[in-house]
């Protein structure tokens, strides 16, 4: 008897075997889940790289666009133009998203703190051609009185700085506070115990978020046919029209001509190598920085 019921306590109910096997079903449909992800992003880049390839080639990338019905030319006028105004986006995104982190994650409290909160995320969940209309309306009409690459670099500055004031904000409050305390007890100014503590300590989350939002910013082609237009011309004023390769992209799949259709898959591909570029450097400096805080 009382080796039977020893039996019955060690044998699994039929509880047990239902958590069994729903945790089964659950799993799989995780790993479904995750391989259709990977399955779809694998079939985007097959076909765009498929489609593109025939494109590249040295006039491609050193060239300009030829006249509309011609065969020939390169988009190196929107390479050049989307760097441009990813810099100038850089500069002015950069700093007020992490500056916004910053103040939410280390000082923000009361009711102040909930309104920029509120404001991050209404500008996050802006459609872009909204950020665009209204550059267009501020800077374009009224300040530099047309299409310019400063407009542009602004409207993508917009779009920057939620994405960089988030992810940046998450990483530091994920900084114990313990080495904020033992800064403070050495008699560290808070200021100086930001910079020199908390956002070194936080450098792979910020250096993330910086990348993601200039990945987001860089394929972004609303905002620009609002502000910098194009050009079909090499151009390094900011104040004159500028190409883009979201622009470009654009114009090319619209028009009529099979050339043109190839070099938009051509600068797609292009822009999504810059996009992965972006990614891949920043796995590899987050990975170095790791790795550095552990040993």
């Amino acid at each position: 008897m009382q080796a039977s019921a020893q039996i019955q306590l060690i044998a699994p109910s039929r509880f047990w075997e239902r958590r069994r096997i729903v945790n089964g079903i659950a799993t799989g449909l995780v790993i479904a889940s995750a391989a259709g992800a990977v399955i779809i992003l694998m079939l985007i880049l097959g076909h765009v790289i498929l489609q593109g390839l025939p494109a590249l080639n040295p006039d491609f990338f050193t060239q300009r666009p030829v006249p509309a019905g011609e065969v020939g030319g390169g988009v190196a006028p929107a390479i050049l133009g989307t760097l441009e105004m990813l810099v100038v986006a850089g500069v002015i995104g950069i700093p007020v998203g992490v500056g916004t982190a910053i103040y939410l994650s280390e000082f923000g409290r009361g009711g102040l703190a909930r309104i920029v909160s509120f404001c991050i995320d209404l500008i996050a969940g802006f459609p872009s051609i909204v950020i665009g209309v209204f550059v267009w309306a501020w800077l374009v009409r009224n300040v530099v009185g047309q299409y310019d690459g400063l407009a542009g670099g602004v409207a993508l500055a917009v779009i920057m700085i939620p994405i960089v004031a988030r992810t940046v904000e998450e990483t530091l409050r994920l900084v114990p506070d313990a080495l904020r305390e033992a800064s403070l007890a050495l008699g560290i100014p808070r200021w100086k115990t930001i910079l020199r503590v908390v956002l070194p300590t936080a450098s792979a989350g910020v250096i993330t978020g910086v990348v993601l939002s200039m990945a987001r910013a860089g394929g972004e082609s609303a905002p620009l046919l609002l502000t910098a237009l194009g050009n079909q011309f090499f151009n390094l004023d900011l104040l004159q029209p500028m190409a883009a390769l979201p622009v470009q992209i654009y114009q090319y799949a619209r028009s009529p001509y099979a050339d043109w259709h190839v070099k938009a898959w051509g600068a797609a591909l292009v822009l999504i190598t810059l996009i992965g570029a972006l990614s891949a450097l920043t796995r590899w400096v987050v990975g170095r920085r790791l790795r550095a805080l552990s040993q």
